[in-house]
């Protein structure tokens, strides 16, 4: 009987354990299913993306009044959409993310990531893109995927499948990251995304199905599209007086890294003369159609070098083949600011690097090196984002994955440390995170008049 017993008994645990184990496989098959809805989703906005600066630089080659007409026009048109139809997906997405996360539960969390009109933040950045703007796509896929796994979530808590002991939070930030890994196709950086700037002044609990969550939206877009670097073709090594180097990229990316998350937060009104400054607040669309101006007029001066992400351009500096106008690294800073002082959906992200780019380039065309310009221009892409952003340790290792450049992810670690102290003397709260309080604000003070007007 004993024996019995212990052979009932065993049989008993072997099924409890093989329930158990079953459970934790279900919800991790939700889990990769949520990652998957994430990384198709970024790639579907990739290739639109693609198709969009090709189709703009198509048009304003053969037809080089286009900018003049689409930008002017089509960004107050994209304005009153967006204001109409999905107000909270203005500007980058990582600020609505970041209020998300930092809201308290309730209705109210997930206003900034509600999937119906997340999801129109798409084709604005694609016409946007079309029109000429420059702006990304990565910040925007930030705040999709953040939208849909938040949805996906959701859906399941609601069916009784999966997720229970997930918080909200934890489902906005696996999908945020992995919307981040996804578009760059670089998993490690969605996770030390995940970790240094979703994770910075908010309760984040770091379960591990956070991370695999990331780790699966980069690993299923590495699958589809193969394990190549965002930036292809770049050969780099230390250069002589390395160090020398880096501190120069880090202080002058540092300087107009700073200035740049400056002039983003404060706006177009704190910019211009005071009794303008109303008359620009009440008529964003007549604000739209002035920057779409401005926009012209800098792509025509740089012939169409200022449009879209810059993918190109940074590209080829990268591969040491890219030699920049006089200038085009301010008209292009200018530009990303013009862009997002429109009003419009639209990440800085990849316009950033560009800007680092240029700016690397004319740092090594002053001072005639002859030769590894390139690895400058590396140091300066990782430095200018670390200043705008004041990430450094993503910003150094999103341009490590992106370019393959893992032999000097210390040189890059540096310049992005030392630009972000340096940027912090111009812009003292990091970018993101200043707007993203600006829509947490907006939002209590939605809730707070609804109520009110409950009560009455």
């Amino acid at each position: 009987m004993p024996a019995n017993k212990s052979i009932g008994y065993q049989i008993a645990h072997k099924i409890k354990q093989t329930q158990r184990l079953s459970r934790k496989t279900i919800a991790f098959a939700f889990l990769l299913t949520g990652s998957a809805l994430v990384a198709l989703t970024a790639l579907l906005f990739a290739h639109m993306a693609e198709f969009a600066l090709a189709l703009n630089a198509d048009l304003v080659k053969r037809y080089p009044w286009f900018a003049w007409v689409a930008l002017p026009l089509g960004l107050p048109l994209i304005v009153w959409i967006t204001k109409k139809y999905a107000p909270y997906t203005v500007g980058s997405g990582i600020p609505q993310v970041l209020a998300s996360l930092s809201l308290p539960h309730g209705p109210q969390k997930t206003r900034l990531i509600a999937l119906g009109q997340t999801v129109l933040k798409i084709p604005l950045t694609f016409l946007g893109m079309v029109a000429g703007a420059s702006i990304g796509r990565e910040g925007p896929s930030v705040q999709v995927g953040a939208a849909v796994m938040s949805a996906w979530g959701a859906w399941c808590k609601k069916n009784n499948l999966a997720f229970k002991g997930m918080q909200e939070n934890d489902l906005m930030a696996a999908g945020a990251a992995g919307g981040l890994a996804a578009a760059f196709n670089a998993p490690l950086a969605g996770v030390v995304f995940a970790i240094e700037e979703l994770g910075r002044g908010v309760m984040l609990r770091w379960e591990r199905q956070i991370l695999l969550g990331v780790l699966a939206a980069g690993f299923i877009q590495v699958a589809i599209q193969g394990n190549n670097p965002h930036f292809s073709g770049f050969r780099g090594s230390e250069l002589e007086h390395m160090l020398t180097w880096v501190l120069a990229a880090g202080l002058a990316c540092g300087i107009a890294g700073g200035l740049f998350a400056r002039f983003l937060y404060k706006g177009a009104a704190a910019f211009a003369p005071e009794k303008y400054r109303g008359w620009i607040r009440r008529h964003p669309l007549m604000l739209a159609a002035l920057m779409g101006v401005l926009l012209a007029a800098l792509g025509t001066v740089y012939q169409g070098q200022t449009f879209g992400t810059g993918y190109a351009e940074a590209s080829a500096a990268l591969r040491g083949e890219y030699d920049a106008p006089l200038g085009v690294a301010v008209a292009k800073w200018a530009a990303t600011v013009f862009s997002y002082w429109a009003g419009i959906p639209g990440g800085i992200f990849t316009p950033s690097l560009t800007v680092g780019a240029m700016l690397g380039e004319r740092l090594s065309a002053i001072a005639q090196l002859d030769s590894g310009a390139n690895v400058v221009v590396l140091l300066c892409m990782a430095a200018f984002l670390a200043a705008a952003t004041q990430s450094p340790i993503t910003a150094s290792v999103v341009v490590m994955e992106m370019t393959g450049g893992q032999n000097l992810l210390f040189w890059m670690l540096i310049a992005c440390i030392f630009a972000s102290q340096v940027s912090r003397q111009f812009c003292p709260r990091p970018f993101y995170h200043a707007a993203g309080m600006r829509f947490r604000q907006r939002v209590q003070e939605e809730h707070t008049k609804a109520a009110e007007g409950k009560t009455e």
